[in-house]
C-alpha cells in the first residue's frame, strides 16, 4: 500500500460494508507503525459504528474520536469535535454515515479537507438492495460528493453476502465494479474480501480483511 493520505474518508450506501472495511484499514495502517485515529462520523445510524471497537482499537494503539452520545440510546448523536484537530504524525481515517444523509455533516469540514492530503473511498457491494447496477451506484456516489461537497479518489470493491461469500461470488462483482470505475473515471484502489477466500491472485489490489461488523443474529 503506497502513499497514504493523511486523511481517508470511507463513504456508501447503507450496508455496503463501509465500517468493517474502515475498521480492517485502522488495523492495517497500525500494524505497519502509524499513528491511527478513527472517527465515528456517523450521526444516522445507530447500529454497526465503528464506535463499536473502542477496546479493539485501543489494543491496537488507535485512537477514537466519536459524535457526543454514541452508542446510547439517545436518536441523534450530535458532532461535538473538531474532526481534523489532529497531530502532524498522526492519520485519520472517517467512517461516514451512509448515503447522501450520512455525508451532510461532512460539509461542514469540506473547505478545509479539500486543501489537504486526503482520500475518499467509495464503498460498493454489488449484492445491496438497490444498487444491483453500477449506475444506481454512481447515482448514489455523486449524491454523497453533492452533500459532503467533497469528491471521491477512488472506489473499494467489498462486495459480499455475509456468510454465504465465496469466491465465486466475489469474482462475479469484479465487473461491476469495472464499469462503475468507468462510469465515475475513478479507479479501483482495493478488492476488499475476507481473507482465505482464495481470490489472491485474481483480485485487483486485493485488500484482505476479518469480518469485525456482524448482524445481531451472528454475534
Amino acid at each position: 500500500m503506497e502513499n497514504v493520505k493523511k486523511i481517508t474518508i470511507i463513504t456508501g450506501h447503507y450496508g455496503c460494508g463501509k465500517t468493517n472495511f474502515s475498521v480492517n484499514y485502522a488495523l492495517f495502517l497500525a500494524k505497519t507503525g502509524k499513528k491511527v485515529v478513527v472517527a465515528d462520523f456517523d450521526i444516522v445510524n445507530p447500529y454497526f459504528r465503528t464506535a463499536d471497537f473502542k477496546e479493539l482499537f485501543e489494543a491496537n494503539g488507535i485512537k477514537l474520536i466519536a459524535p457526543q452520545f454514541a452508542n446510547t440510546n439517545v436518536d441523534i448523536p450530535t458532532i461535538n469535535f473538531d474532526l481534523l484537530d489532529i497531530e502532524d504524525d498522526e492519520y485519520l481515517i472517517v467512517d461516514v454515515g451512509g448515503d447522501d444523509s450520512g455525508a451532510v455533516a461532512l460539509g461542514r469540514f469540506s473547505s478545509s479537507i479539500e486543501n489537504d492530503d486526503y482520500d475518499m473511498l467509495y464503498v460498493i457491494n454489488k449484492y445491496r438492495y438497490l444498487m444491483q447496477d453500477p449506475k444506481d451506484s454512481l447515482s448514489m456516489l455523486s449524491a454523497i460528493e453533492n452533500a459532503s461537497r467533497l469528491r471521491h479518489t477512488g472506489i473499494v470493491n467489498n462486495s459480499n453476502l455475509g456468510t454465504e461469500t465465496t469466491a465465486q461470488t466475489v469474482c462475479e462483482s469484479f465487473d461491476y465494479a469495472k464499469s462503475l470505475c468507468e462510469l465515475s473515471n475513478l479507479p479501483l484502489r482495493y478488492t476488499a474480501a475476507i481473507e482465505n477466500i482464495g481470490i489472491d491472485k485474481q483480485a485487483e489490489n486485493y485488500f484482505p480483511i476479518k469480518v469485525f461488523v456482524k448482524p445481531v443474529w451472528e454475534k
